[in-house]
């Protein structure tokens, strides 16, 4: 499913209307029919029969009037204005006329009023601002938008929540707390994103009329991962094969202090499938690491006492002629000689994930990444890649999408933004977000497994992009089987490695179905 802009939304309702005869006025119905759908569920739900529509003037405001009229044959409805009536115009105007008609009652520019209808609700239904919002709410509105989150009613937000900026998920103002989102068409990217996605609540996406072909548009260049498209992604295991049939991943790994991301890393590329994983360890904590890989080879490496030296690479080329694929970074430490090593790595012919301290020592010297000779994947959170683009941490989070494609363009690699709901980006643009996971999640080592899980998929053959996305899906979805065993406190990383087998089981049986609800007729 793709991921639309506003303005890739604009687009459609224009090739709509103009290539496919498709109305204004029919696109608006087939929105506010999906609205009343959604509200149904709601009242259904939570009981009661007491409807507030907050209307704006625009088109937003029009689809919550069509809302309006639909249930007003089964609902108690009213709507509330920031605009006066004479002010709505076109199909807006028409969709207020026939609301009235069908019984639904106005209050006009009585805050009062209004906070009173809003308290005595059972729903209320958001229409104040489509995806076309900029800037801050303002007037009447923000004594709208305060009140209904002040109620503690379920708030049903039309498109987007009114104050949301549909391109970046981001508010400045007030901005509705909605339960439930039904967006039109394609998701928008502020809703699908965080920090927009908690402020939209539950998504449902309704079907309006746009051709499938409108949809799907390649110019629309983000996507969703669903469980169908990893299904489709993951290798088919055949009778007649061997641990050499899913690939070598090799890992450099771990230093003084930090064995554990040496575990947890081999035990992801495990869990993920990999035939063989040789986990390559500083000598000074190669005991303990052997200790605890019983199914992974581990392999000691020149060190300066704690950490890798540049001697380390003469083993590790002869490592790699025998690896499919190779993973560097989790717990190296950032001393000069993990530098050289990193930088000796991506002058080498193999598909290399770097991860965490892989990352860090290049920090200053990021563009050579760019130079790397393999196919590279990189999977830093918003810390790392801000060090990396010399970037503030808050900028890289104001903006996931954008931060990614951009590093996935300047460094000419794939990049994995790790956070609540990552984003997986190529050079080219195209970038899908991955909506699995949870908040347990956010503990150390987590980035550890799917570092593994990256470089496993990659040697089972999977492009780095595909595996990319593949294996944050798996990684999410691990997680949110064991929040879903246990809760998400004191969730750990070997727990999601755990449990990636029983993740890749419920994709590859089609059991797995994602969270966001379609609506149509």
């Amino acid at each position: 499913m793709r991921v639309a802009t506003s303005a890739q939304i604009a687009e459609l309702d224009r090739r709509a209307t103009k290539d496919h005869g498709i109305s204004v006025a029919q696109l608006m119905d087939a929105a506010g029919r999906r609205v009343a759908q959604a509200a149904e569920i709601m009242l259904r739900e939570h009981g009661g029969r007491r409807v507030v529509v907050m209307a704006g003037r625009g088109s937003n405001g029009g689809d919550g009037l069509v809302a309006a009229r639909y249930l007003a044959a089964g609902a108690e409805v009213a709507a509330l204005f920031v605009a006066p009536k004479e002010e709505f115009g076109g199909e807006s105007a028409q969709a207020l006329a026939a609301a009235s008609e069908a019984g639904v009652s106005f209050l006009a520019g009585d805050a009062a009023r209004h906070e009173d209808a809003i308290a005595k609700a059972d729903l209320i239904i958001d229409a104040l601002f489509g995806t076309g919002f900029r800037g801050t709410a303002r007037g009447d509105a923000v004594g709208l938008i305060e009140a209904a989150n002040r109620s503690g009613k379920p708030i049903l937000a039309v498109d987007v929540p009114s104050g949301l900026q549909a391109d970046t998920g981001t508010w400045d103002g007030p901005c509705v707390r909605a339960s439930v989102t039904v967006t039109m068409g394609l998701p928008k990217v502020g809703v699908v994103l965080f920090p927009g996605a908690e402020m939209a609540g539950a998504l449902y996406v309704g079907d309006i009329g746009y051709p499938q072909a409108l949809m799907d548009d390649p110019s629309i260049t983000t996507w969703l991962v669903t469980s169908a498209k990893v299904r489709e992604l993951l290798p088919r295991r055949r009778p007649d094969t061997h641990k050499g049939t899913y690939g070598h991943v090799l890992i450099l790994a771990g230093s003084v202090g930090y064995t554990g991301a040496a575990v947890l890393s081999t035990f992801g590329a495990l869990r993920s499938g990999a035939g063989l994983v040789t986990v390559a360890v500083p000598q000074s904590v190669y005991p303990i690491v052997a200790s605890k890989v019983t199914e992974g080879i581990a392999m000691p490496l020149a060190d300066d006492g704690s950490a890798l030296s540049p001697s380390a690479m003469a083993r590790v080329d002869e490592l790699l002629a025998s690896c499919d694929v190779v993973a560097a970074g989790p717990g190296l430490s950032p001393a000069p000689g993990v530098a050289r090593v990193v930088e000796e790595l991506l002058g080498r012919d193999k598909p290399l994930v770097l991860d965490a301290d892989g990352l860090n020592v290049l920090a200053g010297r990021a563009d050579r990444l760019a130079k790397a000779r393999p196919p590279l994947v990189i999977t830093p959170h918003p810390g790392e890649l801000g060090r990396l683009l010399k970037q503030p941490t808050p900028k890289i989070v104001e903006d996931r999408l954008g931060a990614a494609r951009a590093a996935a363009a300047r460094f000419r690699c794939v990049v994995v933004l790790k956070s609540a709901h990552t984003v997986v980006a190529k050079p080219d643009g195209e970038a899908a977000i991955v909506r699995t996971g949870n908040p347990g999640m956010a503990s150390g080592g987590m980035g550890d497994v799917l570092t593994g899980a990256v470089a496993a998929l990659i040697g089972q053959g999977l492009a780095p992009f595909e595996a990319a996305v593949a294996a944050a899906y798996l990684h999410g979805l691990a997680g949110d089987l064991c929040a879903h065993e246990r809760g998400q406190v004191g969730l750990l990383a070997s727990d999601v490695a755990d449990r990636l087998p029983h993740a890749i089981h419920r994709v590859e049986a089609g059991l797995q179905v994602d969270p966001i609800r379609e609506l149509r007729d």
